[in-house]
């Protein structure tokens, strides 16, 4: 007998936070004027699909998003779309863009995809984008505007001139904290066709941005950085209700600036810690970031997972659902004008670090 996942049922399990380890993506419901306009779409990001050799790819990759894939199938009414957050595969090479696009080939209905670092650098997205179409874009849906952009580019010299091969270039830019990495950006030229697109959409026309980078500066030792983020939040400033979804971090983040609602998606893969707990440099984590409460940042399951996000007249209401830890709401309260995390916890009351011998 084949299952699958009553959307109302899911809904309100997903608030009474009993469906925790569901399911491996996020779903976004929407619902900005009127109750026929609202609409869901599921969001998958950060699968990093890695080969080894002939037709062996890492087992654990695979595994993350072949679950977000079938079970994103299992829903019913099915998601209005599906958005993939970037970063398919790990060295962003065609036996790892084929394999990840042939699993993500089983999804039914309309996919959009988002840009990220790995699978740019090899050889600037050229491959990515036979498979999957521009590098940014944007589309309407239901009375909101939607805009993808491609946020991990960087300065010419660094990209041009600097590494003697492509497969060099694209092993520094996939390093965490590798001082031979460069800041992320989105680029004038990008920056440009955003003000043009802008500028043929009503202020009070509700606006989702995806990118793959924070489109706000956190942690630039990890390039958890755009280096062009203001720029980017000015133009999108003028407008009553914008939202930006990105993925990158693999790790809970909510933060609040101007206008402008943030919030990061959990990976398929694997967790990244929180960049505070190195000392190596200045760090900017925003003063509203929320952070999960988990035991320990490398379980191979802990920190991923999937996000349920509501969002009403343009403000969200994000419910997080781990894997192997407690689940957590954070919500924008209208007093305050501020995210605020249902579940918060002093880091002193939070679970320690496991230690590892």
């Amino acid at each position: 007998m084949s299952q699958t996942f009553d959307r109302r049922t899911f809904l309100r399990n997903a608030a009474l936070g009993v469906s925790a380890s569901t399911l491996p993506f996020t779903l976004v419901e929407l619902a900005f004027a009127k109750p026929e306009d609202t609409f869901t779409f599921a969001y998958i990001s950060d699968s990093h699909i890695q080969h080894i050799k002939g037709t062996q790819f890492v087992r654990n990759w695979d595994r993350g998003l072949i679950r977000a894939v079938a079970e994103t199938n299992l829903l019913t009414p099915k998601p209005d779309f599906v958005m993939f957050g970037g970063d398919l595969a790990q060295l962003g090479n065609k036996p790892e863009l084929d394999h990840g696009a042939e699993m993500l080939s089983k999804l039914k209905g309309k996919v959009y995809h988002v840009m990220g670092e790995h699978d740019y650098y090899l050889d600037l997205g050229e491959y990515w984008s036979k498979l999957f179409g521009p590098q940014y874009y944007s589309f309407n849906h239901k009375g909101v505007h939607f805009i993808v952009l491609n946020s991990i580019l960087t300065y010419d010299d660094w990209t041009f001139n600097r590494w003697p091969s492509p497969e060099q270039r694209m092993l520094e830019m996939a390093g965490l904290d590798n001082p031979n990495g460069s800041p992320f950006m989105v680029g004038d030229k990008q920056r440009e066709w955003l003000r043009k697109d802008l500028a043929k959409v009503k202020k009070s026309t509700p606006i989702v941005v995806f990118s793959h980078s924070p489109l706000q500066k956190i942690y630039k030792g990890w390039n958890f950085w755009t280096e062009d983020a203001e720029q980017v939040q000015a133009l999108l400033a003028p407008f009553d209700k914008v939202t930006v979804f990105y993925g990158h971090v693999h790790q809970i983040q909510y933060n609040q600036i101007g206008n402008i609602s943030f919030t990061s998606a959990m990976a398929t893969a694997w967790p990244w810690p929180y960049p505070q707990s190195y000392a190596q440099a200045e760090q900017l984590l925003p003063k509203l970031t929320v952070q999960m409460n988990r035991a320990d940042p490398f379980f191979e399951r802990d920190a991923t997972g999937w996000q349920l996000i509501d969002i009403h007249s343009g403000r969200s209401r994000v419910n997080f659902n781990l894997y192997n830890n407690k689940g957590r709401t954070v919500a924008f309260d209208e007093k305050t004008g501020t995210p605020v995390d249902s579940a918060y916890q002093a880091p002193e009351s939070r679970t320690p670090p496991q230690a590892h011998f």
